[in-house]
């Protein structure tokens, strides 16, 4: 049986411009997001149905959110107490690379090889199966998605469907290739000949990781919402479980998970309930049969302080990535996951990123939105996405040395002389009415000496030229043929 994995060219996110241009030229591509876009939105519309009943929970849900920011760090520490007090071994990680060196540790402790992963977006955001395979160490995806873009050397285009950018043949073949597999387009058959290939890998794995979807103050549960029971799996029969998960996804209350689980999946792919829902409470205790022997949670921190730092920036923490803001956004709908270059794609990743990153590599992002506010209206937990989007544009634009209370990590990354200068003249002449109707009045007399080329505007545009006349002159010749 054959496991090669084939490597792939992973965009980045400073390339943003290039790699849209790429997508938008890949028509199976754009039909493939099409159809799976208007599949989402349609089951979304069903399931939630009741306007009054999604109003009422949208903000019961955003609430609960904010409340439990608004508290973070006391709860993190209630979260490690009672977490700790139920054998669970809770380690804090400022940065990816002290996240992967815990993880790293923790399987060397245990001499492991092999570790079987349930989906965790934030292990793809640190990189870890990249870090492991550079010290000898297997890590096999289990998320039926997270395996396909894993065999095909690629990463998740979407946070809640890791491989919907792929058709069944393209899988069918990706099998076949790589463990074996007769060549089919029955999809019962390929998800079958994935939990055949991933029974083995369960049951010899050293170490099994997952990540979290809520993680509850008050009792120390660790919630993990799936339908393909590889989480359950991946978490109690490897003799070792390790969790982790970004610090914000800390609610303080057991009650307030169900609202949150009410709209989680129905946003997500317009699923009432999903087959699963873990509810984790330590390692496994001496009266019961399964379960790990030995638990671990890692906290990851990762720019979050820096979105926590200002209470307007802190709602973009707020997220329960669903992904229900990608599929109804129109610019990923037609570049897909890919082009943005960055482990959160999508509405939620343009404002997200350049926190996790820095706005240097991800300057471009947050000005890839129409502003069409469709990602706001569907948000569970009303985050003011594009509000979010034009405060980071204002903040790539600052100038580098500009003195603010809460700076953005790159502040400045698209900051230019030219630019600060243009802004400057626009605000001149815009100002007042004189000097308005002075360069209204110079531009209609030299409208022939108009650039062709006006910097970055005739990419998408026809170059702008002002009218023979101005709308003044255009009034004032009407009135004097009314005799007015």
């Amino acid at each position: 049986m054959r496991t090669e994995q084939t490597v792939h060219f992973h965009p980045r996110p400073e390339t943003f411009k290039a790699n849209a241009r790429e997508a938008l030229a890949d028509k199976p591509l754009r039909k493939s997001l099409r159809t799976a876009m208007d599949m989402l939105m349609t089951k979304r519309k069903i399931v939630l149905s009741d306007e009054q009943e999604l109003q009422m929970l949208r903000t019961l849900c955003e609430h609960i959110r904010q409340r439990s920011l608004s508290k973070l760090p006391d709860l993190l520490e209630q979260l490690e107490s009672n977490l700790t007090r139920l054998g669970v071994k809770v380690h804090w990680a400022e940065t990816p690379d002290e996240a992967c060196r815990i993880i790293h540790g923790i399987i060397m402790h245990h001499q492991g090889k092999l570790m079987v992963k349930g989906k965790s977006m934030v292990s793809e955001e640190i990189e870890l199966n990249h870090y492991l395979a550079d010290r000898g160490i297997k890590a096999v995806e289990s998320d039926l998605g997270e395996y396909i873009v894993q065999m095909a050397g690629e990463k998740p285009t979407h946070i809640v469907m890791p491989a919907i950018h792929k058709t069944k043949e393209q899988v069918s073949e990706l099998f076949h290739n790589n463990i074996g597999t007769p060549l089919t387009d029955d999809v019962d058959q390929l998800t079958g000949f994935a939990r055949q290939a991933l029974r083995d890998v369960y049951r010899t794995a050293d170490v099994g990781l997952s990540g979290v979807n809520f993680a509850v103050a008050e009792t120390g549960t660790l919630c993990l919402v799936e339908n393909e029971g590889n989480g359950r799996l991946s978490t109690t029969v490897p003799p070792v479980h390790i969790a982790i998960t970004g610090i914000e996804k800390v609610v303080a209350k057991l009650s307030d998970i169900p609202p949150l689980y009410s709209l989680l999946p129905r946003s997500a792919i317009g699923q009432n309930i999903t087959t699963y829902f873990n509810m984790i409470t330590g390692p496994r205790r001496s009266d019961e049969l399964d379960g790990p022997q030995e638990m671990h949670l890692v906290l990851l921190d990762n720019g979050r302080s820096q979105a926590y730092g200002e209470e307007q920036m802190r709602r973009t923490l707020q997220c329960i990535r669903c992904g229900a803001c990608m599929n109804h956004c129109p610019v990923y709908t037609r570049i897909g996951g890919a082009a943005y270059g960055t482990t959160y794609p999508g509405p939620i990743g343009e404002i997200l990123s350049p926190h996790l990153l820095g706005l240097e590599p991800t300057r471009d992002l947050p000005t890839a939105c129409t502003m069409c506010g469709a990602c706001v209206e569907v948000c569970p937990v009303k985050i003011p996405i594009t509000e979010q989007m034009q405060r980071l544009r204002e903040e790539a634009q600052r100038a580098p040395d500009e003195a603010v209370p809460y700076p953005i990590k790159g502040q400045g990354a698209s900051h230019t002389l030219g630019e600060q200068l243009a802004w400057r003249m626009f605000d001149g002449i815009f100002a007042g009415k004189t000097a308005y109707r002075m360069f209204g009045a110079l531009a209609t007399k030299f409208r022939g000496l108009t650039p062709g080329k006006q910097l970055t505007w005739t990419d998408n545009h026809v170059p702008m030229k002002p009218a023979p006349k101005s709308l003044h002159q255009l009034m004032k010749e009407k009135q004097q043929k009314n005799g007015g």
